[in-house]
């Protein structure tokens, strides 16, 4: 366990470096050479400006602003958002754009910016997204069950934040998504008001084809003979909490997290316990911890993608199709046959 454990330790000691290394690149070249998202941050004509902080906001932002606005990306693909790092020139992106959608707490650079340069025209997710779930530690298992409350929340002085200790995660809950789709609507309504019945529109129709998502995901992981969903990363709690799992995160919230010994340990105990077949792995992260587990179990190992951002290995070129490879990924590990 000793040598496994060191060996885990190289490799996310080389994955920090590249993240950086990446980060340092994009830099100079940001909205350009390092990501498919271009543009200067400014209206392109009659187009609105957002700008989104990572990838799933991104998608929401696209699908309702539809052509009436160039939606910029933050966090390039490849990047950790988590670790996310603004040049100048990206905080000048910040200060131009019309709306600038991100969720506080996740990235404290983008915090910095939208504080110093966003004034007005930004919008924090965290109310229409119900942060409600607590941010798990390395080695505990999340509450499983199904949340059936209503995720239209409006945000406020009292929404939750990641800063609050919440899991940031909401994305992988469809249903969640689709209520910052919402959200991101009105205030494209009451920045462009000669286009709101089309941002409204474009709302409903994401709303839509999340909810068929949600309806796929309920039926395909009813009849699973397994619960127990082990992760290198505790990114999935409400997606367990959403369609009755039970996650339990090796390293917890923080993707960069070294599980110590007995962390790793632990893991390998709740594998047995609860006769779980597939450790999975992410595609951001370095598959060590995963496959050590793995290996100390007997277990495959297996990709699901949280979704953080997207990258030629995702399994799909936007939310939903990537969402749906994880829905066949979880079928075949969890045995939902």
């Amino acid at each position: 366990m000793v040598l496994m454990f060191s060996t885990i330790r190289r490799a996310a000691s080389v994955r920090r470096f590249a993240a950086v290394a990446f980060a340092g690149l994009c830099a100079g070249s940001l909205l350009t050479a390092c990501g498919s998202e271009s543009g200067s941050g400014s209206g392109d004509g009659d187009r609105l400006s957002v700008v989104a902080a990572f990838y799933p906001l991104q998608y929401a932002a696209e699908r309702v602003a539809g052509d009436a606005a160039n939606v910029v990306n933050l966090t390039k693909p490849g990047a950790e958002p988590h670790d996310l790092e603004l040049s100048p020139r990206a905080v000048g992106t910040v200060s131009e754009a019309d709306l600038v959608v991100y969720l506080r707490g996740l990235q404290p650079a983008v915090d910095s910016a939208v504080h110093q340069e966003a004034g007005d025209h930004s919008l924090d997710v965290t109310g229409s997204a119900r942060l409600t779930l607590p941010a798990p530690s390395a080695g505990e298992s999340g509450h499983a069950g199904h949340d059936n409350h209503d995720n239209n929340v409006e945000g406020g002085e009292e929404a939750d934040s990641v800063a609050s200790g919440k899991d940031p995660h909401f994305w992988l809950d469809p249903l969640r998504l689709a209520a910052v789709g919402d959200a991101i609507a009105e205030r494209l309504a009451a920045a462009d008001p000669g286009r709101a019945a089309s941002f409204r529109a474009n709302a409903d129709r994401l709303r839509t084809d999340l909810t068929t998502l949600d309806r796929e995901f309920r039926t395909g992981l009813a009849p699973c003979r397994n619960h127990a969903l082990v992760t290198s990363h505790a990114a999935f709690g409400y997606l367990a909490h959403r369609y009755g799992l039970t996650q339990f995160g090796i390293t917890g919230l923080s993707p960069d997290q070294e599980p110590s010994p007995a962390e790793l340990s632990s893991a390998a105990t709740f594998a047995r316990k609860h006769d779980v077949r597939t450790i999975y792995h992410e595609t951001l992260v370095s598959p060590a911890v995963a496959k050590t587990v793995a290996r100390e179990t007997g277990a495959d190992n297996a990709v699901l993608d949280p979704l953080e951002g997207l990258t030629s290995q995702s399994a799909g070129k936007d939310y939903i199709a990537v969402m749906r490879a994880n829905l066949a990924t979880l079928r075949k590990g969890q045995d939902c046959s």
